[in-house]
């Protein structure tokens, strides 16, 4: 039998201390569920330069593994959580300012992208430029990032965009800003394409509905998605605009599974809840590398709310 006489003399045993990691705090994130949060630490590296780190699960209930692929949407996510996240630890900036995208732009690496038999460990190194400040609060910045997995580059993406004090917030909203009147007043929410039409397995999941025309979709926005709308906001989230953009590229070409790969999306208005927003898909050529190429452009009371250019290529194996 071993011996459970405690040892009194000579030197201690050594103890065992597992280095230890948790995700960053929810609310600076902007997020209100903890498992949607994916990022685990940061830390400066230089003047107005970071490193940022997180964790995707090997399998999400929206941002979908298919075939042994992450979704490449989920790395859109990560980088919009480091965005308050900066904000917040690294510029001071108040937890009731209000964060509102320019532009936002990816390209990556698809070899890169599948799933193991652990989460992914990534790596965001990030360097702000173009900081603008207003009253000694940061008012805009753009940011670029190199993102690694395992050490491997993975991706780069850039993204500007806007911080705004609860006054101005105000003004800018123009009395859209009262969540509760806003969502008492939204449309309620269209019915869905296919699934299959835009590649996904469940109706709830799908942002787009039919119009009047093929190429032409109602963009449809339920409030009540538990990603999408982790909580209540005032307006449509730039990731349900993400999201529109993938599946309007998708739905150009039926049966055949596409990976976009790249994302290039401008901002020009907040997509209301009160009227129809119309999303629109056409070819636009290939790249340098022979990938399509998709224009995607959605319309609310004949402005321009956002524009994309998505750069897809086949599903592999497809």
């Amino acid at each position: 039998m071993p011996n459970t006489t405690a040892r009194t003399t000579g030197t201690p045993a050594p103890v065992f201390t597992p280095t230890l990691t948790h995700a960053v705090p929810r609310e600076f994130v902007h997020r209100a569920a903890i498992a949607e949060v994916f990022l685990t630490g940061w830390h400066p590296t230089g003047e107005d330069s970071f490193t940022v780190t997180a964790q995707w699960p090997r399998q999400h209930c929206f941002y979908t593994a298919h075939e042994g692929l992450h979704d490449p949407l989920l790395l859109s996510e990560t980088v919009r959580q480091t965005l308050p996240l900066l904000s917040h630890a690294a510029y001071d900036v108040p937890f009731d300012t209000r964060l509102s995208w320019d532009f936002f732009r990816y390209t990556l690496d698809p070899a890169a992208l599948p799933t193991g038999f652990v989460p992914a460990e990534l790596e965001l190194r990030v360097t702000a430029s173009d900081i603008r400040r207003r009253g000694g609060q940061l008012a805009a910045v753009t940011m670029h990032f190199d993102i690694l997995r395992d050490g491997a580059p993975l991706a780069t993406a850039e993204t500007r965009y806007g911080c705004y004090s609860p006054a101005v917030y105000q003004r800018l909203r123009a009395g859209r800003a009262d969540i509760d009147r806003v969502l008492a007043t939204a449309l309620p929410p269209a019915a869905p394409v296919d699934p299959t039409v835009v590649g996904r397995d469940r109706w709830p999941d799908v942002v787009l509905a039919p119009a009047d025309r093929d190429g032409r979709w109602q963009l449809r926005t339920d409030p009540g998605h538990p990603v999408l709308f982790d909580h209540p906001v005032d307006h449509a989230p730039g990731m349900l605009l993400l999201e529109a953009a993938r599946q309007a590229t998708q739905a150009l070409r039926p049966g055949r599974r596409i990976l976009p790969v790249g994302m290039d999306i401008a901002f020009f208005r907040y997509v209301e809840f009160d009227s129809p927003c119309w999303v629109t898909a056409d070819p636009d050529g290939v790249d340098a590398l022979g990938r399509d190429r998709t224009k995607v452009t959605a319309w609310q009371e004949e402005h321009v709310a956002f524009s994309a250019t998505v750069t897809s290529e086949a599903f592999p194996g497809r």
